[in-house]
């Protein structure tokens, strides 16, 4: 394998603005590609919007959602990923010919559709069905893998998908900056967020905190560290409908170290050089190699029935 380089992007999406949110997505493709990027990620529903899709009927779903590969949206993705010479990965709600609603990420180049993920845990919006399968690809010689927001939440998921090969794990999200049963979590005022020109401290110090940065150093640079891959993390910047999510969009090396991270309130994007040394060098690649599964094959393996609670959809206060 040869050196990689990847951009992790985060913008202030619009809701249900497709023509807008593509715009901002073909602008820092573009920026992205001139300085080298190989592929630029974008984050969850980075098409679409995504958390205002939980007041949604079927209906407007539907009317949201589209087919994957011949919707408009990938198409235009293809366009982007083929004008500016860079593999484009970005998330869309989708729909199949019998009307079944799915949250999809996709990963295409300058000739169409490299891959779809569906997210294995959607939570949204009551009408979007469960994916059923890990996704493994190839980028330009490296081994890949995309898990979407409460996916990665699963240590499972993370296992599962570098066991069957990934060594970079795309992880769209939206998330930080909501209420939950952790200590220090909530939401940020929005207030914050129009005066941050004026006051950019108490800005930073939310998302930095317990509600934000501080919870996703917990687990972010855990996730690559044990598995030995690299992390590729995106999430937005800005107001999602009526949350206020404070990006950190950023690539975690397989020894659990940030390589580069989004640190303005701005659309961007992150930039690191993967290179495939990491990936042996790292503790991870010992421990996998160190497993043994006879002994807990039938542990992890037993029956057992899924049950996910978002507190902060089913609450909607803190």
């Amino acid at each position: 394998m040869e050196k990689l380089k990847l951009a992790s992007a985060q913008f202030e999406n619009r809701s249900g603005d497709k023509n807008y949110n593509l715009g901002v997505i073909d602008r820092l493709a573009g920026e992205a590609a001139r300085q080298g990027a190989d592929a630029i990620a974008f984050h969850e529903c980075s098409v679409t919007g995504y958390t205002f899709a939980r007041n949604l009927s079927k209906e407007q779903l539907l009317d949201l959602a589209e087919l994957i590969p011949e919707g408009e949206s990938v198409q235009r993705l293809t366009q982007i990923a083929k004008k500016h010479e860079i593999v484009v990965l970005a998330g869309l709600f989708e729909k199949d010919a019998q009307d079944e609603l799915f949250k999809a990420y996709v990963c295409v180049d300058q000739n169409g559709l490299v891959a779809k993920y569906r997210k294995l845990h959607p939570f949204i919006n009551p009408h979007l069905n469960p994916g059923d399968a890990y996704c493994v690809f190839d980028l330009k010689g490296w081994k890949c893998g995309i898990l979407i927001c409460y996916d990665n939440n699963i240590l499972e998921n993370v296992r599962a998908t570098k066991l069957l090969g990934a060594d970079i794990l795309f992880m769209p999200h939206v998330t930080m900056c909501t209420p939950s049963t952790r200590p220090g979590a909530g939401f940020v005022d929005p207030a914050l967020w129009e005066n941050r020109e004026n006051d950019p401290t108490s800005l930073r110090l939310e998302f930095q905190s317990m509600k934000g940065r501080g919870w996703l150093m917990k687990w972010l640079p855990a996730r690559a560290y044990d598995n030995g891959i690299y992390a590729v993390f995106s999430n937005p910047i800005g107001m999602d409908d009526d949350q206020l999510k404070n990006g950190c969009s950023m690539i975690v090396d397989p020894f659990g170290d940030v390589l580069a991270e989004c640190q303005t309130f701005e659309d961007s994007f992150a930039l690191a050089t993967l290179t495939p040394e990491k990936l042996q060098q790292a503790g991870g690649y010992r421990y996998l190699k160190a497993r043994r599964p006879e002994l807990y094959r039938d542990i992890i393996g037993q029956e057992h029935q899924s049950e996910q609670k978002v507190v902060w959809l089913n609450s909607g206060e803190e």
